[in-house]
């Protein structure tokens, strides 16, 4: 699975301005749902702050994968943002969040959600790939440090 398959371009929002958690879940959750008729905002955003109240989807070294799973949608659709402050989303590491990957999955998908989990999980444990796209001067550039990272795999 590429993370390219999984994201496009317009869907890369290199500067939240939200500087908490929940601003940062409304912001991203905002802008899927303007891009995909399919998501209503306000269930996507309570989708994804009850998946944060289980467990934070902080995973450290700056990176969170906010999720949820929905009937609307029919695969997999996906929305990267960037808050260059850092905000603290109770990370394991304790330390600020800097990137936000959401994934919104079918309600029916275990496979598919699980491996998607897994390659975005892997892929920003990589040190230089996230300095690559904290240093991104916009999102064609971030796009473009991604889409470098999907060839090596």
């Amino acid at each position: 699975m590429r993370i390219v398959d999984l994201i496009h371009r317009e869907m890369i929002l290199p500067s939240l301005r939200s500087t908490d958690k929940i601003g940062i879940i409304k912001e991203l959750a905002a802008h899927l749902a303007a891009n995909h008729s399919a998501l209503d905002r306000s269930t996507l955003t309570r989708v994804l702050i009850e998946r944060e109240s289980l467990a934070s989807t902080a995973i450290g070294e700056g990176v969170a994968i906010p999720h949820g799973k929905l009937s609307a949608v029919d695969s997999i659709v996906a929305c990267l943002g960037r808050v260059r402050r850092g905000v603290d989303f109770d990370s394991m590491d304790g330390q600020p969040t800097y990137l936000f990957f959401v994934l919104v999955a079918p309600e029916a998908s275990t496979g598919a959600h699980l491996k998607a989990l897994a390659r975005i999980s892997r892929v920003f444990k990589d040190a230089e790939f996230r300095r690559r796209l904290l240093s991104a001067d916009d999102a064609d550039q971030m796009y473009a440090v991604i889409a470098e990272e999907d060839a090596k795999h």
